[in-house]
């Protein structure tokens, strides 16, 4: 990669690097529920899905590519679009899960019905968005990828609005993490509206605008399996710098907290903020 000279090169190291401490911690992590003797079925299901999304993000941080361009910084099948967005599907649909697992936890806690819906709707959508990004990498169409991550904001735009109404229901250091968490929501969806969705959008009319043709099934089907350009050329990289370097640092980091629910499920009465009850004074007896 041309040595440090290369913005890529120093993308790269530090793609590597976080994802060794994403590792790291995961590992640390695992160890502390080991000790805790938490073993659970939904404890289990929380460090398999945790699992799937650090491990699943650190493949894609050591063999980073852009599905639609088909370009990679490697030259080995696994660089393929086939294997990453493959990897990519199970991570994400397992990191949307982890949220669903959280939000219907909180929601029979507090006997929220919205928290509820919302938990039962978001891995529908995001399943959905998994779709879309299937269409796209297999046409190069990048609509696909519009209206995935617009299906991405949906679904965390629900997020934030669960958030929203659970703060009210607890106090102390479980509503200082949903505050914490609420604002990194918040600040996902502004850099999917207000960056991510219309750069590929731009590349959608882009694309347009030159009379590219999409690709049918079957011809983007082994598209995908057998074509991939190895590039270092920054030109190339760097509109995807900025998403991946936030994707597989805060995301991941994201994923490491929602395990860290574990450890406080059984104590959210203790947090839990109950509204103050009118009482009515009883009547005094009559006394003439």
């Amino acid at each position: 990669m041309a040595g440090w000279s290369n913005p890529v090169a120093v993308w790269w190291s530090f793609l590597l690097g976080v994802s060794l401490i994403n590792i790291g911690l995961f590992v640390a992590l695992h160890r502390h529920v080991r000790r805790q003797a938490l073993d659970r079925g939904i404890v289990r299901l929380m460090i398999l899905l945790c699992a799937a999304y650090v491990f699943g993000c650190a493949f894609r941080s050591i063999l980073p590519r852009a599905d639609v361009q088909r370009i990679c910084l490697f030259d080995t099948w696994l660089s393929s679009v086939l294997v990453g967005r493959s990897v990519a599907t199970v991570a994400e649909i397992c990191f949307v899960v982890q949220w669903a697992i959280v939000l219907n936890a909180l929601a029979r806690f507090t006997q929220s019905d919205f928290a509820r819906s919302v938990s039962l709707m978001i891995v529908p959508l995001i399943v959905v968005a998994e779709c879309c990004s299937w269409y796209a990498v297999i046409t190069t169409s990048y609509l696909g990828n519009a209206i995935e991550n617009s299906l991405w904001a949906v679904a965390f735009l629900m997020i934030a609005a669960a958030l929203l109404r659970l703060l009210v229901e607890f106090g102390g250091i479980v509503r200082g993490a949903m505050s914490m968490a609420f604002v990194g929501v918040c600040g996902y969806l502004v850099f999917l509206v207000s960056i991510d969705v219309p750069m590929y959008l731009s590349r959608w009319q882009s694309d347009l605008a030159a009379g590219k043709e999409i690709l049918g099934l079957f011809a983007g089907l082994y598209d995908v399996a057998t074509r991939w350009a190895v590039t270092h050329d920054v030109a190339h990289w760097h509109e995807e710098m900025a998403w991946m370097g936030l994707y597989f640092s805060v995301a991941v980091w994201s994923s490491l907290a929602l395990c860290g629910f574990l450890f406080i499920k059984d104590q959210l009465h203790r947090y839990h903020a109950r509204p103050l009850r009118l009482r009515t004074p009883a009547l005094l007896p009559y006394r003439p």
